[in-house]
């Protein structure tokens, strides 16, 4: 169990360090939060209205300390200047601005030797305020206290100890605490919000991050699965090829031989670097991946859903390769699934477009949406397709349409074809 003797020299080695931040310059000038807006339509206003406030203060304090308190000019100007001026960059360094105006304040103090009720014009008093708000926003809790005990040990006991009522330092000093406690919580306030921003930022881009690793985790099984058949393929014929070709020389055999060993090494090499992918559900994965051939399943599937859609093939259908084939029916898959989540009941048309040199995939809606979240639901629509794309070194475009609805456009090249 702690002891208050045990618990006081912490306290008073962190008011200590607060005092020693408030007075000795050092990296904690640079206040961790400010309130000026980086926005420069919006700093240029707040920077004004800091001028307009330190121009009226200052010119309040010289001339309250010549007409009122009939100090002279000589000494008025400077002390002034002292006490008021620091609030013009007080926003952006409130411990500068703070020991500067603490100085004229007790300067002040010390050219007056307590004449009068008030050693300060009431303009120093209120710019001093001002400057401690910005300290308490910009400042830690320590550094925040350090600043309050310094005003109040060096600022407001020596006005005390040359004449000032003790009774109007004490409202003073209270006044000088709520400046410091109200620019604490809305610095705290700030600084909350601003890592709140920050996290959810962070949660954004590891989402994102998540959608692309998942869809790319995906497409290593799937292509795992096309891999592992076609060498599965040609290990199968080059063992068969001496048996199915009479009297085939030594030399061939020997080659058939290499091609069927490099065909097994790969695929086992293929499952153990990608087989660590796989789910539980091994037996899905294994199944035969689908192509184009099922587009018409798509539909069905899709009108059962609530959708209206029409499908168009243009040019001459030839062999696609696997890759490309997959990559094809998932984009469309994902088209209309995501037509199906964000304008249910629209009209949908997909276009398959043999071309000379690429395969071209269209669906398009007339739904009004928005743009569609990358990882609203878990689904990564875009992420996956665009991924897809991009393996096969293709082309791909998704965006609102002008007249209305969503677009998602493809082009994939045909490679090799099985």
């Amino acid at each position: 169990m702690n002891h208050p003797d045990h618990v006081a020299p912490g306290a008073r080695n962190r008011l200590i360090a607060g005092v020693r931040a408030a007075v000795v310059p050092g990296r904690d000038d640079h206040p961790a939060v400010t309130l000026l807006p980086g926005n420069l339509s919006l700093r240029i206003p707040i920077l004004a209205l800091m001028l307009a406030m330190t121009i009226g203060f200052t010119a309040g304090s010289i001339a309250i300390a010549i007409v009122e308190y009939h100090v002279k000019p000589g000494l008025a100007w400077p002390l002034g200047v002292l006490q008021a001026t620091p609030l013009i960059f007080a926003a952006r360094w409130p411990l500068a601005a703070f020991r500067v105006a603490a100085a004229g304040l007790l300067l002040t103090v010390v050219v007056r030797h307590g004449t009068g009720f008030m050693p300060w014009p009431v303009t120093a008093i209120l710019a001093l305020i001002v400057i401690l708000f910005f300290t308490g926003v910009g400042s830690d809790r320590q550094t925040t206290v350090g600043v309050g005990t310094v005003t109040i040990a060096g600022v407001l006991l020596p006005a005390v100890a040359f004449g000032m009522p003790g009774w109007f330092g004490m409202i003073l000093a209270g006044i000088f605490a709520v400046a410091l406690t109200f620019g604490d919580a809305v610095g705290g306030r700030h600084s909350a919000v601003e890592e709140l921003r920050r996290r959810e930022e962070q949660h954004r881009q590891d989402l994102a991050r998540q959608a692309v690793l998942e869809e790319r985790a995906r497409i290593a099984r799937e292509l795992h699965d096309v891999v592992a058949h076609h060498m599965s393929v040609i290990a199968m014929q080059a063992e068969a090829a001496p048996y199915k070709i009479p009297d085939l020389p030594d030399a061939a055999k020997q080659t058939f031989g290499v091609v069927r060993d490099a065909a097994r090494e790969a695929l086992t090499e293929t499952r153990r670097v990608v087989g660590l992918l796989r789910s539980d559900d091994e037996g899905a994965e294994r199944a035969p991946q689908p192509g184009l051939d099922r587009l018409d399943d798509l539909v069905a599937a899709a009108r059962r859903s609530g959708l209206s859609v029409a499908s168009v093939v243009v040019g001459m259908p030839r062999p696609l390769d696997t890759g490309v084939d997959l990559s094809a029916y998932r984009i469309v898959q994902e088209s209309l699934s995501n037509a199906a989540r964000y304008a249910p009941g629209a009209r949908v048309h997909i276009e398959i477009k043999y071309g000379a040199e690429a395969l071209a995939v269209a669906v398009t809606d007339d739904g009004p949406r928005s743009t569609p979240a990358e990882s609203h639901g878990g689904g990564h629509g875009l992420v996956g397709m665009r991924e897809r794309v991009t393996m096969l070194d293709g082309r791909f475009d998704a965006g609102p349409r002008e007249e209305a609805g969503w677009s998602v456009v493809a082009e994939l090249p045909y490679g090799d074809t099985d």
